[in-house]
């Protein structure tokens, strides 16, 4: 969902007249670290059924990543927007810790997705995700969300993915329209 926002941000931005080059003036602070954990999760992501090995230590490493992208925010926090992604990515995280590096996800918001997703998340082969039981802590800050048509893509966001979204929209709104003062 993050992913979509961010697209959705600049597609205003733009039709309000945004631009693209003040994120060149922007100052980032270890902005090489979000490429390389959003290839390292994905890697994760991708390999985790394929090797077992990966697939024992997935949750763990998700969580690092999420560390990792915890920090980026923190050191960045200065930026627009930025302390509103921190915290919908601490929500998320805080929910993933406490349910064994897994976002739990509502099965009754899910029946929106494609029936193998369903499959997949009922009988556990879903690395980054489980689904929500009774034993399950903060629930309410797990993937509980549904989204369908008219929205272009089926899928289920919690909170913590909306706050992301928000901040994520303030800050490409600011930068894009920056040269506009």
């Amino acid at each position: 969902m993050f992913y979509d926002g961010i697209v959705i941000a600049i597609l205003v931005a733009l039709f309000r007249g945004g631009r693209f080059s003040p994120f060149a003036d922007m100052n980032l602070k270890k902005g090489w670290v979000f490429p390389i954990l959003l290839v390292f999760q994905i890697m994760i992501f991708s390999l985790q059924n394929k090797y077992e090995l990966i697939g024992q230590y997935s949750n763990l490493s998700f969580m690092v990543v999420y560390v990792l992208g915890l920090y980026f925010l923190w050191i960045n926090r200065n930026l627009p927007g930025f302390n509103i992604i921190l915290f919908g990515v601490f929500l998320n995280f805080i929910v993933m810790a406490l349910n064994g590096g897994r976002m739990p996800v509502s099965l009754e918001a899910s029946t929106v997705l494609d029936p193998y997703y369903m499959e997949a998340l009922t009988n556990n082969l879903y690395g980054k995700h489980a689904a929500i039981t009774d034993s399950t802590k903060l629930a309410f800050l797990g993937d509980i969300i549904p989204l369908s048509h008219p929205y272009p893509k089926t899928r289920v966001i919690s909170i913590g993915d909306i706050v992301m979204n928000i901040g994520a929209f303030i800050f490409i709104q600011k930068i894009m329209l920056s040269y506009k003062k």
